[in-house]
């Protein structure tokens, strides 16, 4: 208790001498260089990422969640040394807030094609399967913060990451301030960005008070931002979803700015439009935003081809695009391959099969579990969004995987050998050159 106290009388003494009294604060310094603060405590387990869809905070059960006994094995985060982190600068002035915001984006190399966040799919092997195909930076799935810095268990077997997952975006899900930077300041070391969820419009979201049910409480999601702009060394980005009143979103996303956000990712979609088959993004709200404030912006919404990544970076302004759903039918979108579906209604027919198709994708992301262990359950729905055109034309085979209370490595490399002897190929399409 007393080296708390210790630690909160230094922190606002150099608070003081950063604010009004510059000459003071090295000689401060000197004073206490033999004392820190330890910003992260890991265990040596791997971590973890996405809410559980119960986003219950039981035990899981490790023999149907984890992958087990595969010949790869996801390396520990700490396996590797840390990287050298940034110092922690707070009460910054809003301008030179901004100028480090465009700095930071900047040295991760400006990218524009980037893996949305999705709930048990935005996971390891998959981003790393992304990536591949020319994503250029990834979000983890949502993390609930209080269930993180709780449940170790809940760490280690929902979120892992490697060397080459960068640039990253860890999300978390919170709407407790405390309770936020302390799950921020364990995933700090291992990210580029930490991400706050301002947009899940489910009813898990509702019933937990996060997520774009915070819209009804804009102090508290200011508050949010702020403590954890003011105390990590890594930039704080915020993913939202606009109102129906333009006036609402443009105050909205200032307030954000002005709190400490550092990016703002923007879902063209209000809270309750929640078909995005259905309902259209609205990019013009999206480039009012990208007008409106003076930190990076990402789109959100309407990319189901490479074309419509042109299009929304033209029509809106922001410096990149995400992409979810789409993604997930085709990992490899970025590279401007396209699904049967999107080729036929396309306006150019001048497409031809690339000698690549969704079973080789399947098998590309099998492979990278194996090498990083994820839940069986991130398995199951990879595979039948990736397969879901194949499994049209058979049912009975989609049948079988869903009678699989236990599936295995083996078993699902056989179940792709036997569509495609059942289907022969069902090809990504590229534009003729």
């Amino acid at each position: 208790m007393g080296g708390r106290k210790a630690e909160f009388g230094l922190r606002r003494k150099l608070e003081f001498c950063i604010r009004f009294r510059p000459p003071l604060l090295s000689l401060l310094c000197k004073r206490n260089r033999h004392r820190c603060i330890n910003s992260n405590s890991f265990s040596s387990s791997y971590m973890a990422a996405s809410l559980h869809p119960s986003g219950a905070s039981e035990p899981y059960d490790e023999t149907q969640e984890r992958l087990c006994d595969t010949a790869g094995g996801c390396s520990s985060l700490n396996e590797s040394a840390s990287p050298v982190l940034a110092p922690v600068v707070s009460l910054l002035e809003g301008g030179r807030r901004v100028e480090r915001a465009w700095e930071h984006w900047r040295r991760l190399g400006s990218p524009r094609l980037i893996v949305a966040p999705m709930v048990d799919n935005s996971e390891l092997p998959f981003r790393m399967l992304c990536r591949k195909y020319g994503a250029e930076a990834a979000y983890t799935p949502m993390l609930h913060s209080r269930i993180f810095t709780e449940n170790e268990k809940y760490r280690s077997l929902e979120f892992t990451t490697c060397k080459e997952d960068r640039p990253l975006f860890v999300q978390f899900c919170a709407n407790d301030p405390n309770v936020l930077l302390e799950a921020a300041k364990r995933v700090e070391p291992y990210c580029d960005y930490v991400d706050i969820n301002f947009g899940c419009p489910q009813r898990i979201a509702r019933r937990g008070n996060y997520g774009a049910f915070l819209m009804d409480n804009l102090p508290l999601i200011k508050s949010l931002v702020e403590k954890l702009a003011n105390n990590l060394h890594v930039p704080v980005s915020c993913k939202v979803r606009i109102f129906p009143d333009l006036k609402d979103t443009l105050a909205y996303a200032t307030m954000l700015e002005e709190a400490g956000c550092a990016l703002l990712a923007v879902h063209g979609r209000t809270r309750d439009e929640k078909d995005g088959k259905k309902i259209r993004a609205d990019w013009d709200a999206i480039k009012a935003v990208k007008n409106a404030v003076r930190i990076p912006v990402l789109a959100n919404g309407n990319i189901r081809h490479l074309d419509d990544v042109h299009s929304c970076l033209m029509h809106t302004g922001a410096e990149g695009v995400l992409s979810a759903e789409s993604l997930l039918e085709n990992p490899a979108l970025f590279t401007g391959l396209r699904t049967a579906e999107w080729k036929d209604e396309s306006d150019n027919n001048s497409f031809k099969d690339a000698g690549l198709d969704q079973a080789d994708l399947v098998e590309e992301y099998l492979k990278l579990c194996e090498q990083y262990p994820v839940p069986w359950r991130m398995v199951r729905s990879h595979v039948h969004k990736m397969l879901g055109d194949w499994f049209r034309i058979q049912p009975h085979v989609r049948q079988e995987l869903n009678s699989q209370s236990k599936l295995t490595f083996e078993w699902l490399y056989e179940m792709v050998n036997k569509l495609r002897n059942l289907n022969g190929r069902s090809p990504l399409y590229e534009g003729r050159s």
